[in-house]
Formats: C-alpha cells, structure tokens, sequence
C-alpha cells in the first residue's frame, strides 16, 4: 500500500499561471485521506471522488511535504497509467 505524488507541473497541464500542481493518489482512500491530512489539504478538495480517479490536486509546497512523509514520486504517464488500470474501493476504472 502507498501514496504517490506525479510530476505533472512539469508540463502545461499542470501550470496555472505561476501555480504549478501535482496529483496525489493512494491505494487506497483511507492511505489517501491520511495523507491530506498530515499535509495539511482540506478532504473536501478531492477530485472525482468514488471512482478510480480519486485524487487530489496539490501545490508544490504540499508536494514536498507529501513526499517529507513518503509518499512515492513517479511521473504524470506512470500516474496516467496506474489510474486508467487500477481497482480501487472495489471499482474497476473503464477505458
């Protein structure tokens, strides 16, 4: 089990004006909620909640508290592909 945090701030996508965000997801929503809270990010910011896309967009500065408490780097594809294949809570995502 484990939280992981992407690199997508890298890319357009990621970068709003001088903001520039990471997804953070977990196996699980209990490792996720966790971990928002030991950041520091409000619950009610979670982003597609119940579906395999269960995720929270973070800042920089959460980033590095994410990974300050081991949460796992890995890059906007790796993030892409483990979201569009993973079951989570007992759904299965459909692509």
């Amino acid at each position: 089990m484990a939280v992981y945090v992407d690199d997508i701030y890298k890319h357009p996508i990621g970068q709003y004006g001088r903001m520039k965000m990471s997804h953070l997801i977990a196996d699980t929503r209990e490792e996720l909620l966790a971990m928002v809270d030991k950041i520091g990010v409000q619950r009610k910011w979670i982003q597609s909640f119940d579906s395999p896309r269960e995720h929270f967009d973070i800042a920089m500065a959460k980033r590095e508290l994410a990974i300050k408490h081991v949460a796992i780097e890995i890059s906007y594809r790796d993030m892409a592909e483990k979201t569009r294949t993973r079951t989570y809570e007992g759904k299965t995502q459909i692509y």
